[in-house]
């Protein structure tokens, strides 16, 4: 079966990898020269664990293939899958531009039945727009031929997205015909030989699906973060708090941490997109837009402990940040609120110390040298009068407390995860502050 991914981003090259390793013939498709040239030369541009390794494997083996042009392999292929970005607008709704761009693409080139399929996170009834871009390019070529379109939304985790691909929990598709449910079934088939967990619904559903489980992992990251601000005010312990409801059935123990905020590429802006979507059909998303309130105050939560810890000024305080990447195990940055704390310590005068064991490139390259880059966890921690705990790398789990302590300062620590035992670390001469602890 040959097959076409066009994007070449997170999604898009962890897809085209994990089909080519299933025997699928892939060819992924973008219009960056340089990327495509650095992907044939075997170079990733984005981390994820297995996938260089995955990439190497199946072009050598000849079934996983780079192109900057859909038109050259249109004519091979069964399926396009559509895998390219839909950045916010400024009023919070998803740009359909490259989306569109694709489907244009494809209307000008298809010579038989070929199934678009899109897989980028896109709002219900963009599948309606991009089926109306193909026929006006067929129209305008004067030709009538067949084709359909499908929802295949990812649900892939960054940092895990190889294993989730791989054996994953659902797939969800949105068909309008049974051609297009087998082409889909024979592609997923080989993911679910024991357990064929491919869920088909109408395509609006399969496009809301997607919103509304970011949605809720959202909801319940912003809720538990409510829940840890009042737990700081009344002395309660958010963790003991997240055990006692967490072995409710009826509420599950999963997404239940309290922290700095989320990020990354996809609640963000999804939970912008769903919101936004609700505005335009009347539909006011309360609950929604709370989230997006209460997270993008979470964010602030650690510089605030730090000023507070400090009297309340900053101006040439170092601090020290362990984490910049929104989650372990991914060099990702976007919306993390490592960005807003920098921010922050920027405008109070503070001088940053950083480390991460993976973002320290792409911070580099999102905001430069305003900040002082360090070759590991401890190099951070000299003379630094507090030290902040962002991202939960493991790394950062057991660090020798004996040494910080010597190196640094003062001696705070704020737990921006709260992964850390307080009476361990009071033990070792720190202030300890964590959040809902």
């Amino acid at each position: 079966m040959n097959i076409a991914i066009v994007g070449t981003g997170y999604v898009g090259l962890v897809s085209g990898a994990c089909f080519s390793e299933t025997g699928i013939n892939v060819t992924c498709v973008d219009i960056d020269k340089d990327k495509i040239e650095r992907l044939r030369k075997g170079e990733i541009p984005i981390y994820e664990p297995g996938l260089e390794e995955l990439v190497k494997r199946n072009v050598e083996a000849g079934r996983l293939h780079f192109s900057t042009s859909l038109s050259s392999v249109i004519d091979d292929v069964e399926v396009v899958f559509s895998a390219v970005g839909t950045p916010p607008d400024e009023d919070g709704s998803a740009d359909l531009q490259y989306v569109l761009s694709v489907a244009r693409e494809f209307g000008r080139n298809i010579k038989k039945y070929t199934l678009l399929v899109t897989k980028s996170t896109v709002p219900v009834g963009t599948a309606k727009k991009v089926k109306a871009a193909i026929t006006d390019e067929l129209a305008h070529r004067g030709v009538d031929i067949d084709f359909e379109v499908a929802s295949n939304p990812e649900f892939l985790k960054e940092g895990a997205a190889i294993k989730d691909f791989m054996s994953p929990d659902r797939v969800i598709v949105g068909v309008e015909s049974e051609r297009a449910k087998k082409v889909m079934t024979k592609l997923y088939r080989p993911f679910l030989t024991n357990n064929f967990r491919v869920y088909f619904m109408d395509i609006p559903s399969a496009e809301m699906t997607k919103y509304a489980a970011n949605a809720m992992l959202a909801t319940r990251i912003s809720f538990m973060n409510d829940i840890a601000n009042l737990c700081d005010k009344v002395g309660a312990d958010v963790n003991m708090v997240r055990k006692g409801i967490g072995t409710d059935a009826r509420i599950g123990n999963k997404f239940l941490y309290s922290g700095c905020g989320y990020g990354g590429s996809c609640f963000p802006k999804d939970v912008k997109a769903l919101a936004h979507t609700g505005r335009e059909n009347g539909c006011t998303m309360r609950v929604i837009e709370a989230v997006e309130t209460t997270n993008e105050h979470q964010k602030s939560i650690v510089f605030e402990k730090l000023r507070q810890a400090l009297g309340g000024n900053l101006r040439g305080k170092r601090i020290a940040l362990w984490g910049l990447a929104f989650k372990p195990e991914t060099d990702d940055m976007r919306e993390a609120p490592a960005l807003v704390i920098i921010d922050k310590l920027i405008e109070a005068g503070a001088v940053i110390n950083v480390f991460d064991p993976i973002a320290m490139d792409e911070c580099r390259r999102r905001i430069g040298d305003k900040v002082v880059y360090c070759k590991d966890m401890y190099e951070a921690v000299i003379d630094a009068d507090a030290v902040a705990l962002v991202t939960e790398w493991k790394q950062f789990r057991m660090p020798s407390w004996a040494i910080i302590r010597r190196v640094m300062k003062s001696n705070i620590i704020v737990d921006g995860r709260n992964i850390y035992d307080r009476h361990e670390i009071e033990d070792e001469g720190f202030t300890y502050l964590a959040i809902g602890r």
